[in-house]
């Protein structure tokens, strides 16, 4: 469980988070990290939350976004909010490491899907886009299906899938580290 001064890293991206405040902490009202980003060619894969309302303070450098098909670069000083459901993504194009204050409203359990796929990523069970197997991934979509799920394929056709494989991946004891 991620508590307030945790510090996780993804190996694939170089991100950083260091959590504020958590859920936990706000009888669910915000989740709130200090992050770190180093330049990337690597986009995560677009994606939705269905609850939650997420924003971005830049402190240093520039992310590149995408939100809603449109893509925009934010600047230190600059602020984005992304309400909730709306398809986006994000991405380091800078030079330099962008340092920026993330902040997701309601927490909901996000703090646990992002433990879980940084430690994806140090175990080396991502591939190049930054998605598990399917196999193990449905387990842990479904888990988190009201904090994050991916934009294609459509949601009904994503949740039968992991409904179908989640038991098989546990059967073969492919559960979250």
């Amino acid at each position: 469980m991620i508590r307030a001064g945790d510090r996780i890293t993804n190996a694939r991206t170089g991100q950083v988070m260091t959590f504020r405040k958590t859920g936990a902490e706000t009888d669910g009202a915000l989740l709130q990290i200090d992050c770190e980003s180093p330049p990337t060619a690597m986009r995560e894969p677009e994606h939705v939350h269905p609850l939650q309302e997420s924003r971005f303070e830049m402190l240093e450098g520039t992310c590149s976004f995408s939100i809603a098909g449109r893509e925009t670069q934010v600047h230190a000083g600059e602020t984005v909010t992304i309400p909730a459901n709306v398809p986006h993504c994000f991405w380091n194009a800078g030079e330099t490491t962008a340092r920026y204050v993330q902040e997701f409203r309601p927490a909901g359990r996000i703090d646990a899907f992002f433990e879980t796929f940084f430690a994806l990523a140090r175990d080396g069970k991502l591939n190049d886009a930054g998605v598990p197997n399917l196999l193990l991934g449905a387990g842990i979509m479904l888990e988190h299906k009201d904090d994050i799920r991916v934009t294609r394929p459509p949601w009904p056709l994503q949740y039968l899938t992991y409904v179908v494989l989640a038991p098989i991946g546990r059967l073969l004891g492919l559960g979250a580290p």
